[in-house]
């Protein structure tokens, strides 16, 4: 809702609401609409107490941008620069707003809903909040204005089905990493579907196991019976309380976990993470930015250096708690599985991601680490019967 006064001159109206410190609801809204004497009509009045509540609780005039079950992404980089990400890529939105000043209260109460300050002090900050994660700079850390980014979270959860473009062929393997328990990273670029098919191929857990989640921000949401969700925690105003993925990991050992998930391998907590892994806990997944299979061993061993791990010694790490590596990219069609790659210890303690399944033309190419992978996701069966080459 852009300015103080509002749209059509509300501002009293909304002054009004704001005067009493009570929670901000539709009947509050609608009944200080009432109060006013403004007379606007049924449709008139509707469409008031619906922009009010966005722009007093809400996303304001971008509400109902994240109405649409097709945006993923709301990014606003200026007052008449708004954009949003969805299944179909970026587009400009027609939304805009009165001024920088309007975005920047709109960022700074929704930083502030979600326990956090927004201001010259702290120009950068970012929140969870029910259904989003918001991330807002101010200048002059921003080049121009307010930059406000907001993740939507969606409540409805995907199928495997749906996300896994090669159909059943790319499902088979897929179930069966979760059935074997073997431990797995979904590596990707930002926007390629990592955190949306690790929720899903959580689901597919079996429902007398436990699983313990450990996110940055809270946005796996695993359609399983018994998930348990830790989060990080940033400092106060005075620097401490910081409670970051490492001690969560930590943490998450205790707590008799089946499958210990880290939502996003980012930095020293990749030691914690592996340590658990070799130490009994089959059937962990997690995901870690990369540009390719081939680059998860680098990313690992640059994570294992901030925790103080040599090379050689992460590659051991990871080698035996790491099964496989499932790459997604997302191209003009769509996101999609591009590869899943064994990893391995090669010559010299290096770690190495050998292809075993690529999303081809026409199908899917088994690469050098298909017999092995065949072996771990079929054990048992007639190498005959096995689908492959």
């Amino acid at each position: 809702m852009p300015g103080e006064s509002g749209p059509e001159g509300l501002g009293p109206v909304r002054a009004a609401v704001l005067s009493d410190p009570s929670p901000v609801t539709g009947a509050r809204v609608a009944e200080a609409l009432r109060s006013s004497g403004r007379l606007l009509g049924t449709t008139g009045a509707l469409e008031a107490v619906d922009a009010l509540t966005a722009d007093l609780r809400g996303l304001g005039p971008l509400q109902k941008l994240a109405g649409s079950e097709r945006v993923t992404d709301i990014l606003v980089n200026g007052p008449d620069q708004v954009w949003t990400d969805g299944e179909d890529g970026l587009h400009r939105a027609p939304v805009s707003f009165g001024s920088d000043a309007e975005v920047r209260a709109l960022a700074a109460r929704l930083i502030a809903a979600g326990g956090r300050r927004l201001d010259e002090s702290c120009p950068c900050a970012d929140v969870q909040l029910d259904g989003y994660r918001v991330h807002a700079v101010l200048p002059p850390v921003s080049a121009g204005g307010t930059l406000l980014s907001i993740r939507i979270r969606r409540r409805r959860g995907f199928p495997l089905a749906e996300l896994l473009s090669g159909g059943p062929w790319w499902q088979q393997y897929v179930e069966a990493i979760v059935t074997q328990r073997l431990n797995f990273l979904i590596s990707g670029a930002t926007g390629s579907g990592k955190t949306t098919l690790l929720s899903a191929m959580l689901g597919l857990a079996g429902s007398r196991e436990r699983l313990v989640l450990v996110e940055d921000a809270g946005e796996l949401d695993p359609p399983h019976p018994h998930v348990v969700a830790l989060r990080t925690r940033h400092s106060n105003v005075e620097g401490a309380g910081t409670v970051d993925l490492g001690e969560l990991v930590r943490q998450a050992l205790r707590m008799r976990p089946d499958r210990l998930v880290v939502g996003e391998c980012r930095g020293a907590e990749v030691a914690d993470f592996l340590a658990a892994m070799n130490t009994g806990h089959a059937g962990a997944g997690g995901t870690i930015h990369a540009n390719s299979a081939h680059a998860v061993p680098a990313r690992l061993a640059a994570m294992g250096a901030l925790a103080g791990l040599s090379r050689e010694a992460l590659a051991l790490q990871a080698g035996s708690a790491l099964d496989l590596v499932i790459h997604l990219e997302r191209g003009p069609t769509g996101r999609r599985v591009q590869e899943v790659a064994l990893l391995q210890l090669a010559g010299a303690g290096n770690l190495e991601a050998v292809p075993a399944l690529v999303n081809a033309v026409g199908g899917i190419g088994f690469g050098p680490g298909w017999a092995a992978l065949a072996g771990r996701l079929f054990p048992g069966q007639d190498t005959g019967k096995i689908p492959g080459p």
